[in-house]
């Protein structure tokens, strides 16, 4: 479900040996984060369609807190319509200027967009060999653009080194999204976009944590 916002650029022969020499199969822990970034990374990217709302609708639930935010999420899929969705998705991030919201990193950082923020974004992602895929004209620090980055690491179809998942979070994902998805729930236009920014508020909230424990 990778939104195609970014893409492996070609790595030099020390990032190939350094990636095999550290690279690991994602567990199921990761394969599961990995989805959840994928997921709100093509919500925030354009609007769902119709199967993509039947998807949604099948999420998995149960009574942990990122459980009880797919509920929410799949009961909002049950009743949208696609039209409708498309509407709010224009007002919500597209809009007559701009949208409501603003789901840029420069933005919550400084105010402003294509800030510091991004420089030292783009910066990191090339140590990676990570580059923005042709076709797509947002900055980096989308939010759906930073939801790719990290499903690719967490799953594993972007090669990195070890831990550069948790950099990339605390870096450029951490400081601002969990704000973002919190403005996103209280949006004035936000009506299935509100369970699209409680499960990304709750997740990201518990990404936060997980990295907060010790090693």
């Amino acid at each position: 479900m990778l939104a195609g916002r970014i893409e492996p650029s070609q790595p030099s022969q020390s990032q190939v040996e350094e990636s095999l020499a550290m690279a690991v199969l994602p567990d199921e822990v990761d394969a599961a984060r990995a989805r959840e970034y994928a997921l709100l990374a093509a919500l925030l990217t354009r609007t769902p369609d119709r199967q993509l709302l039947e998807d949604i609708a099948d999420l998995k639930v149960d009574a942990s807190p990122i459980g009880l935010a797919h509920a929410a999420l799949a009961e909002a899929a049950r009743a949208a319509r696609p039209e409708t969705v498309e509407r709010e998705f224009f007002d919500l991030f597209i809009g007559i200027g701009r949208g409501e919201v603003m789901p840029y990193g420069s933005y919550y950082l400084t105010g402003f967009l294509y800030e510091r923020p991004l420089a030292r974004l783009r910066s990191d992602l090339a140590e990676l060999g990570i580059a923005r895929s042709e076709g797509n004209y947002e900055p980096e620090d989308h939010l759906a653009t930073l939801c790719e980055v990290m499903a690719g690491l967490a799953g594993g179809r972007l090669p990195a080194p070890s831990g550069s998942d948790e950099r990339i979070f605390k870096k450029h994902v951490e400081p601002w999204a969990a704000r973002f998805f919190a403005d996103l729930e209280r949006a004035q236009a936000a009506q299935f976009y509100r369970s699209v920014g409680m499960l990304g508020r709750v997740f990201i909230e518990i990404e936060s944590q997980a990295y907060a424990l010790p090693a």
